[in-house]
This record gives structure tokens, C-alpha cells and sequence, in this order.
């Protein structure tokens, strides 16, 4: 008996995939949940699992085909039938021919004014060959129509364009070895129409602070060995900072809220994007009701949204719903950059990295580990002074984390 291989529903508000990869070839024995193709959506990619066991008995649609929710894949047989090859892939479309070179246009007639020129003086000639002005440009005034030096300086200041050379043909461009052209993922076209609303659509600011981790760098390398004997992962940054932004959205809620038509709906809720750079693009896996957790609860959901990013494992459900977003450009060595928003978002975090800098601490000068931050706002929403505030917020709770401890 035969069986579809289907699309399966790929999440909210996505209704078409593309197949990026046939894992099994026709003919080849297919186990029940053996992985079978890869779909890729402009969001994630996702395997289809066999529903059945038996033998993959036709391919219908080709890599690179584009497929709708409910499209059929192919058939799994039993083996006893015959087995269809797999369709070809898309063709590219044909480059077309390059058109041979027009034959160039034959010499116009001398114009009537050369023979003017000819008979102006060698003074007149050489200044009109200097400047590039033809002679027909030139009223005439000397003795039988001949072009003076002065008629040329006359029409010289009267500003007389110069006849423009015709600039010379570029060479023929080297086709091959010198570019390639590859066509954008889903993933990577998702990613460039929504960095590109988020600038349409938002009025977006960012704001500066600095922020001295000496005490987060003390305070880790304290219970690290510990910490991570207790509990299996590692005492990262990433924590404090998660932990230390929702001290300052709950102080200042426009920053986690969001503008849906003409009103601002305000989250009680606290669902923290974390951006992970993927060899696909840039993914923000969301880690849910983040103020309910312990440090150790939070480095644990980011390992593993961060291992499923990787691995291509990350659903529709781990990408939706954040809150605000935090982007950690300092483990690529950013300095300093203003972090684009993730619509609907009012608000992302950028972190840095961290740098030894001269610092004056009790009117001495020290070398304190310092480090950028960014907060870039949709100041449609959020208000100078709140995303200052709330960017204070997180420095002071980064520089004495034991706030944190005493939720302050």
C-alpha cells in the first residue's frame, strides 16, 4: 500500500517551503520516522518523517522546487512496484547569448567648420586643440571668416561647453572564475525583508553606555568550577545580562512592548530573544518567561537553543514570540555597533566586546575590562530618557550583580 509524503503544517503565518534536500533516493528501504527530505522556510529548516515503513518508491518534486502545506513529495511503497526516478532540478534559466559587437558607424563628414579651421591663425588652432572647443562654436570675426585667438578667448569665457570626447568603451567583462552567483535561501531573503522593515517601519535610535564587568568577571571566575559541577553548564555572560535586562524592562515596560496599529500593547511577559549567527544567517531563538528562572535554568535554555541553531533543529515555535532581543556581537570582536531591531520589537540589547581600557576610579587611573553597550529603540514607543534609564539599569546590575541576587 502506498503512502503520501506530505507537507506537513509548517507554523503560523507560513504557507510555502521550498525542498532543500532528499535525504533517501528512490528505491532505497525507508524505516518508520526515518528522516526523508529537508524543508526550508523562511524561518527554519525542518525534516519530513516517514509515517510509514516500506521502500521510497517515487520522488514527485524536485530540490529546489518551492511546495505549499499539504503539497505531496513523493510515495512510499512497498517495494513491490516499480520505483520512478526523481525528477530533474529546476533549470536555471539560460544565460542568454552575447550579441555580436555592432560594427562601429562609419566616420561622419567633415564638418564645414574644419575648413574654417584651417584657415584660422596657428595661435587660434592651438587653443581650441588645448581646450577641446570646436571651431563651429566660435563666431568668426577675423579677415575673410578666419577664427582669431581672441575669438576663441571670447567664446572661452562665455562658457562655451567643450566638445566632450567619447569616453572609451569598458572592456568586455571576464565571465567565470571571478564571481559566482548563488541564489538566497529562504532563511537569508526572510532576514534582508525584515532588517529592511524594521527601518521602514520603525523610528529607530540607539544609545550608548559602558559598562565595567570587572565585578561579573570576579564573580564568575568565583563559582565557575562549581557552578557548572552542580548544575552541567557553564556560568556564561549571557545570564547576567538577561537577567539584569528584565530588571530594567520591568521598570520601564514601553521597551518590551510593541506598537499594533494604533495601539501599544504592554508584555507582562518576559520571552528574551537570544541572536545566534548560524552558517544559514542570523536566528533569534527565544528563551520563555526568563524571569522565572535562575542563572542556571537560563545558560541551560541558551546552550540548547544554541545547539539546535547549529544543528538546523530550531522550530517555528523556538523563533516566535520574543519580547526583546539581545545580540552579542562582541564574540566576532564588534567594539561597538547599533543593532538592527526584530519587528514587532521595541528594543534590543547589544553587547560588545570586552576590552582593557584606562579607566579613573577613586581619582586613580586603572585598566578595567570595559565593554559597549547599545540599546537601539523605536523611539515611536520608547522615549529618550526611558531607553537611558533603562540602559542604567543594566550597567548598574552588571557592575553590582548582587542586585540581582536581591532583585533590585
Amino acid at each position: 500500500m502506498a503512502t503520501e509524503i506530505k507537507v506537513p503544517a509548517l507554523g503560523e503565518s507560513v504557507t510555502e517551503a521550498t525542498v532543500a534536500r532528499w535525504l533517501k533516493k528512490p528505491g532505497e528501504a525507508v524505516a518508520m520516522d526515518d528522516p526523508l527530505v529537508e524543508l526550508e522556510t523562511d524561518k527554519v529548516t525542518l525534516e519530513v518523517n516517514a509515517t510509514a515503513p516500506g521502500v521510497l518508491a517515487e520522488i514527485r518534486v524536485a530540490e529546489g522546487t518551492n511546495v505549499a502545506v499539504g503539497s505531496v513529495l513523493g510515495v512510499i511503497g512497498d517495494g513491490t512496484g516499480a520505483v520512478k526516478p526523481a525528477p530533474a532540478k529546476p533549470a536555471a534559466p539560460a544565460k542568454p547569448a552575447a550579441a555580436a559587437p555592432p560594427a562601429p558607424p562609419a566616420p561622419p563628414a567633415a564638418p564645414a567648420t574644419a575648413s574654417m579651421a584651417e584657415r584660422s591663425g596657428p595661435a587660434a588652432r592651438k587653443l581650441m586643440a588645448e581646450s577641446g572647443m570646436p571651431a563651429g562654436a566660435v563666431d568668426a570675426t577675423g579677415k575673410d571668416g578666419r577664427i582669431t585667438k581672441g575669438d576663441v578667448l571670447t567664446a572661452l569665457e562665455r562658457g562655451t561647453p567643450a566638445a566632450a570626447k567619447p569616453a572609451a568603451p569598458p572592456p568586455p567583462r571576464e565571465a567565470g572564475a571571478r564571481e559566482e552567483r548563488v541564489r538566497m535561501t529562504r532563511l537569508r531573503k526572510r532576514i534582508a525583508e525584515r532588517l529592511k522593515q524594521a527601518q521602514n517601519t520603525a523610528a529607530m535610535l540607539t544609545t550608548f553606555n559602558e559598562v565595567d564587568m570587572s565585578a561579573v568577571m570576579a564573580l564568575r571566575e568565583k563559582y565557575r568550577d562549581s557552578f557548572e559541577k552542580k548544575h552541567g553548564v557553564r556560568l556564561g555572560f549571557m545570564s547576567f545580562f538577561v537577567k539584569a535586562s528584565i530588571v530594567g524592562l520591568k521598570e520601564i515596560p514601553a521597551v518590551n512592548g510593541e506598537i499594533d496599529g494604533e495601539e501599544i500593547v504592554y508584555k507582562n511577559h518576559y520571552d528574551i530573544g537570544v541572536a545566534v549567527g548560524t552558517e544559514q544567517g542570523l536566528v533569534v531563538p527565544v528563551v520563555r518567561d526568563a524571569d522565572r528562572m535562575g542563572f542556571a535554568e537560563i545558560e541551560k535554555a541558551i546552550a540548547e537553543l544554541g545547539r539546535k541553531a547549529r544543528d538546523g533543529k530550531l522550530t517555528i515555535e523556538d523563533l516566535s514570540g520574543g519580547t526583546f532581543t539581545i545580540s552579542n556581537g562582541g564574540i566576532y570582536g564588534s567594539l561597538m555597533s547599533t543593532p538592527i531591531l526584530n519587528p514587532p520589537q521595541s528594543g534590543i540589547l547589544g553587547m560588545h566586546k570586552i576590552q582593557q581600557r584606562p579607566m579613573v576610579v577613586g581619582g586613580k587611573i586603572e585598566a578595567r575590562p570595559m565593554m559597549y553597550l547599545a540599546l537601539s529603540y523605536d523611539h515611536r514607543i520608547v522615549d529618550g530618557r526611558e531607553a537611558v534609564t533603562f540602559l542604567v539599569r543594566v550597567k548598574e546590575c552588571i557592575e553590582d550583580p548582587e542586585r540581582l541576587l536581591v532583585d533590585m
